[in-house]
């Protein structure tokens, strides 16, 4: 249990993040959460968590792309509770351009929120972390953090990145009591952004949904189904709890094996 413990999530409006969210406040975890939306179903979100899980929500709608906001989301955060003790970097911008088209506008937005934004936000919290001697801090990779793709090069080279990061973090914080960084690298979730690809699939082939699912996953060498986002988040809590303290540095697949098979033809007969 995490009972007591002061969680930031960011991109937690919906998807992983909020999955990963809803799992930290059943731990007893306190949570700020972050993100874009509709601000009256946000509303409804945050006020549902503190009344499941009898835990304090609070929300800040900081855009990631600018410093100044995101040393504001982690004031308002310490202020509301105190301190940071988890810190869970989910927030992510994608484009789909291949690199010679790819505007650099695009490029340098991106790099801001995946990449600039969890540098930001641990160079914050790890003092606090340091004089609490506790502190968690879990970035969300990618299994395109571990290989390459077309027309995704901003995804390919902020999620790699931001492996590089949670080896560093977890380099500087190894002579500390208690302060451990991790990174999880999903396949594919079912997320509402997955959901919209595979809807697109469906229209485009005059298909049903669990149709073009199948099609989408095989695609993607992932034909042992979706990744569902509570399993994700369950995987983030574990590594908040003190049972994962001699694990820190390290890069965890959630993907139904797919990085670690993708050399198996999906497509041939058993």
């Amino acid at each position: 249990m995490l009972k007591g413990k002061n969680a930031l999530v960011t991109g937690s409006t919906r998807g992983l993040g909020e999955a990963t969210a809803k799992v930290l406040a059943s731990e007893g975890c306190n949570v700020m959460l972050n993100g874009f939306g509709d601000a009256d179903e946000i509303e409804t979100l945050r006020a549902g968590m503190e009344a499941e899980f009898g835990v304090s929500v609070r929300y800040h709608d900081a855009d990631l792309a600018d410093a100044a906001q995101i040393d504001a989301l982690v004031d308002e955060t310490v202020a509301a509770f105190g301190s940071v003790d988890i810190l869970v970097n989910n927030a992510v911008i994608r484009y789909f351009h291949r690199i010679d088209n790819f505007d650099r506008d695009d490029w340098n937005h991106a790099l801001a929120v995946n990449l600039t934004a969890p540098f930001i936000l641990t160079q914050r919290v790890l003092p606090g972390m340091r004089a609490k001697e506790w502190g968690r801090i879990v970035n969300i990779s990618s299994v395109l953090g571990l290989s390459g793709q077309t027309g995704r090069a901003d995804y390919v080279t902020t999620k790699t990145a931001l492996i590089g990061l949670t080896r560093a973090t977890a380099a500087e914080t190894s002579d500390s009591l208690n302060i451990t960084c991790n990174a999880i690298n999903p396949g594919s979730v079912l997320t509402p952004n997955s959901e919209k690809f595979v809807n697109q699939l469906a229209e485009e082939k005059g298909i049903s949904f669990d149709a073009a699912a199948e099609e989408y996953l095989l695609r993607r060498r992932q034909p042992g189904g979706f990744v569902l986002p509570e399993r994700a988040g369950k995987l983030i809590a574990f590594l908040c709890q003190d049972s994962s303290f001699d694990i820190t540095g390290t890069s965890i697949p959630i993907d139904h094996g797919r990085s670690g098979t993708w050399l198996q033809d999906r497509t041939a007969p058993d």
